[in-house]
């Protein structure tokens, strides 16, 4: 007797992106099963960044198909999209704040979108995601110019988790902090992952970063995804960017 096949939280088929005549991807797959965390690697203008708004449906691919709880991103009205979009979460490089928004604000600002919650379940919402981003109530009337990075990414990753995701998409989560704010980040990002179970793609150039969270490497180079796996794995790969991404610090991924 076989194991039923489990449907993909996500997968790229044949993806192909162009802006004019720049090809930045051609031909990539992927697949990303529940409860992966998945470090996305490659040079700097290899398109990772361009990867994960595809997966979020900001940017149309050129050519190929990208499934999210295997359906169509971009099949289907706008419900049916707008219905997908809501089960995953994205945590920009700089946070990507609205700066004229409270820290309350700009966390309620998914859940207001729903249009219906009234505003005390919002703010019990909005207390809790903070809560678990382990920031304080006293915080929420904070603007984001008076937020420390840290703090920042914290609010991001709350208002992120605002809509409790199944997926979440960070890129370069750690940008920015100094090693002792980092760690502390990862640890974070590794408890909720833990306790809300998520699954996870992330681009990060943190080798730190990837030890602490991912459990799965993928490598973009050559416009496309040469391989996946568990890191321990990929690490080995015989190709010029593995080699000099992992050559000095291989031990931290063992």
């Amino acid at each position: 007797m076989t194991a039923l096949a489990t449907t993909a939280v996500l997968e790229l088929q044949g993806v192909s992106t162009r802006f004019g005549q720049i090809l930045v991807h051609h031909d990539l797959n992927l697949r990303v099963d529940a409860g992966q965390i998945v470090g996305l690697l490659g040079e700097s203008g290899s398109g990772k960044t361009t990867l994960l708004r595809e997966m979020l449906g900001l940017w149309r691919p050129s050519a190929g198909l990208i499934r999210l709880f295997g359906s169509d991103l971009l099949a289907g009205g706008h419900l049916e999209q707008q219905a997908i979009r809501r089960r995953l979460g994205m945590l920009f490089q700089q946070g990507a704040l609205f700066s004229a928004l409270s820290v309350f604000d700009n966390i309620a600002f998914p859940l207001r979108e729903l249009k219906c919650l009234d505003e005390d379940w919002i703010r019990r919402l909005v207390l809790l995601k903070l809560d678990m981003v382990e920031m304080m109530p006293v915080h929420a009337s904070l603007m984001p110019a008076e937020l420390s990075g840290g703090m920042v990414k914290r609010v991001a990753l709350a208002r992120a988790l605002a809509l409790e995701p199944e997926l979440l998409l960070l890129d370069e989560p750690t940008a920015g902090l100094d090693p002792d704010r980092s760690q502390n980040f990862v640890e974070l990002v590794a408890s909720l992952q833990q306790s809300l179970g998520l699954t996870v793609v992330m681009v990060s150039h943190d080798l730190n970063t990837i030890a602490g969270l991912a459990t799965h490497v993928a490598i973009l180079a050559e416009k496309r995804i040469i391989a996946f796996g568990k890191k321990e794995e990929v690490m080995h790969l015989d190709h010029p960017f593995v080699a000099g991404f992992f050559s000095k610090e291989r031990h931290k991924l063992l």
